[in-house]
């Protein structure tokens, strides 16, 4: 199957949120736990400074199967330079190569946009995520033990970064 990369737009907010809802759901991506809609996303898309892209993949029949974004690490004009990212793929088409496809796209427009390092915040137990960001350059810079609380109990937060 072939894929292509683009700037996600105001059009995508309903396939980002489903998306994004299921990273929620299935517990492997962030430490939200109050399901989007739509109106939340299309805010969070309007509301982002232009720097800051979200990118999306999708199929030759224009279906999106993942997103992913730079977001602002410290609005302090000292780390102008360091993007915060998240990536989430659609359930159906993880562990396909998709993540990889979409990384590598993000890393390019970070580039782009004359970022200088890329840091992101996983889940210690999130095995697969380690491996693709490992695969893409990123190291591991440390944990944050007993960082956050999902499902009732304290869990663990590995951070990487990427100089680029």
């Amino acid at each position: 199957m072939k894929f292509k990369v683009r700037v996600g737009n105001i059009n995508d907010a309903s396939s980002i949120t489903r998306i994004y809802n299921q990273g929620i759901e299935d517990r492997i991506a962030t430490l939200e736990t109050r399901l989007r809609n739509e109106k939340d996303m299309t805010e969070w898309l309007t509301n982002r400074e232009e720097r800051y892209k979200v990118i999306v993949i999708e199929d030759d029949d224009n279906i999106i199967y993942g997103w992913a974004s730079i977001n602002v690490f410290n609005s302090r004009c000292c780390y102008s330079g360091v993007g915060d990212i998240s990536i989430y793929i659609g359930r159906e088409h993880r562990g396909k190569g998709v993540g990889k496809i979409l990384l590598n796209a993000l890393l390019h427009v970070a580039k782009e946009q004359d970022f200088h390092k890329l840091v992101l915040s996983t889940f210690d137990f999130n095995k697969v995520g380690h491996k693709l960001y490992k695969a893409l350059g990123f190291r591991e810079v440390g944990t944050y033990m007993e960082q956050g609380i999902l499902d009732g109990k304290f869990v663990n937060i590995t951070v990487m970064e990427k100089l680029l």
